[in-house]
């Protein structure tokens, strides 16, 4: 990228609590009012980085495990987190279908939850300062396609984007388990595409997105926060609207007034929890992809969201008058090309994994004053980058190698991105 090409996003007040800013409608140049400027090109030819950035493989593909399995492919979906004795622990999905078993394990484990499924969830334990791989293992077998998932207070949660005969479900993955475990399936959760989770730990209410391009975005309330998987599957709708369609009907004038719809059915044999939503009034969302709890909001990533089809973020507060709002937009894939995966810092920063049409694929950084910055290119193919999630202390990124099999802790100047950010 050079600053000239991908400047500005239709932007509003990303960090919650700020006052919004106007919309940007109008690309300016920015040269030389970036701390990144273009990406230094990667001599193994893997991962471009912006200038005193740096990667460094965790594994990848086929490696073998410490239990013996060797590492699934397709890896997508993950989160970190602070582990005993000052250890770190990453778990990972793994977006396999039913013909990639090589990739994952030579037979079907006894524990898997479907031996004729390969999609899986492993989990790899970090130590020491420069967070050396000490142990990895399978946790999750026999799924499909376990695609974003999310972090919450009970573990890992892993989600099939798919609705096979058996699946689309989400699934508990405890962060002890050191070796495979049965399966934990949230059937409370709706079987749908899944896509993401995220929790609201305050309340223990989980939201959850599906990606289809006329999905809904849902959310589940326990009836009681000591059992968090009984309660009752919503969805969103704008209030006295029917099917209001936020890719085309969201605009950056105001907050619109939400509210929520019982889904009586979350758990049916076919693919209609959206439609049984949509037939309450529910809201679409064009591919609802990443979403992240940041300071109160819930950020959703709806792909191919905006006039352009290019991609949209939203904000969505829930609280005793719930609020939905459009962050931002792209004008067209030269600004962000179909933001997937999404994850904030303290600051407001927002790192996007896209999922583009390209011939490479990158990992952005949009400040709140609408900038959009190159961060990370997937060199080696055209692959999907994702996964994206900081380590809890913020001074490492991960970052996973779809298509090409790898896992990538990237270090460097993110507290400059917070200064950044503050001044943007």
């Amino acid at each position: 990228m050079t600053i000239a090409r991908r400047t500005l996003l239709k932007f509003g007040a990303l960090a919650a609590g700020a006052t919004a800013l106007p919309f940007l409608l109008r690309r300016r140049e920015l040269a030389g009012q970036t701390t990144l400027g273009p990406l230094v090109p990667d001599s193994a030819r893997l991962l471009d980085l912006a200038s005193g950035f740096s990667y460094r493989v965790i594994d990848r593909a086929s490696e073998l495990m410490t239990d013996g399995y060797r590492v699934p492919g397709s890896p997508d979906g993950m989160a970190c987190f602070a582990g005993a004795n000052d250890t770190l622990i990453l778990m990972r999905n793994h977006e396999l279908d039913v013909d990639l078993a090589q990739a994952a394990y030579t037979r079907p484990p006894a524990l898997a939850y479907d031996a004729a499924a390969f999609g899986a969830v492993t989990r790899v334990v970090l130590s020491g300062r420069a967070r050396e791989k000490t142990s990895s293992n399978l946790v999750l077998a026999g799924t499909l396609r376990n695609c974003g998932g999310g972090a919450s207070p009970w573990g890992w949660l892993s989600a099939e984007e798919s609705v096979a005969r058996g699946h689309g479900y989400v699934f508990r993955c405890p962060l002890d388990a050191s070796r495979l475990s049965p399966p934990e399936r949230i059937s409370a959760y709706g079987r749908f595409n899944h896509e993401a989770v995220c929790v609201d730990p305050r309340t223990s209410v989980a939201y959850l997105s599906e990606d289809q391009d006329d999905s809904c975005l849902y959310r589940f309330v326990p009836r009681d926060r000591a059992r968090p998987f009984e309660g009752k599957l919503q969805a969103l709708r704008v209030a006295d609207r029917v099917r209001f369609d936020t890719g085309v009907e969201l605009t950056e004038t105001k907050r619109i007034d939400v509210e929520w719809v019982d889904v009586p059915h979350p758990d049916p044999d076919t693919d209609s929890v959206r439609y049984q939503a949509q037939e309450r009034g529910a809201a679409l969302v064009r591919r609802g992809e990443g979403i992240t709890f940041h300071q109160g909001c819930v950020y959703i990533c709806a792909t191919i969201g905006g006039p352009s089809g290019a991609g949209q973020i939203l904000c969505l507060k829930d609280g005793a008058r719930p609020t939905l709002e459009l962050i931002a937009e792209s004008a067209g894939s030269d600004v962000l090309e179909m933001p997937d995966a999404i994850a904030l810092t303290k600051e407001g920063n927002a790192f996007v994994a896209e999922d583009g049409l390209d011939d490479r694929q990158y990992v952005r950084v949009v400040t709140r004053s609408g900038r959009v910055l190159d961060l990370a290119r997937n060199v080696r193919s055209s692959g999907e980058l994702a996964g994206i999630c900081f380590s809890p202390d913020g001074k490492t990124m991960f970052v996973n190698m779809l298509r090409d099999g790898f896992t990538l802790a990237v270090t460097g100047p993110f507290s400059a991105l917070d200064t950044l950010a503050r001044s943007a």
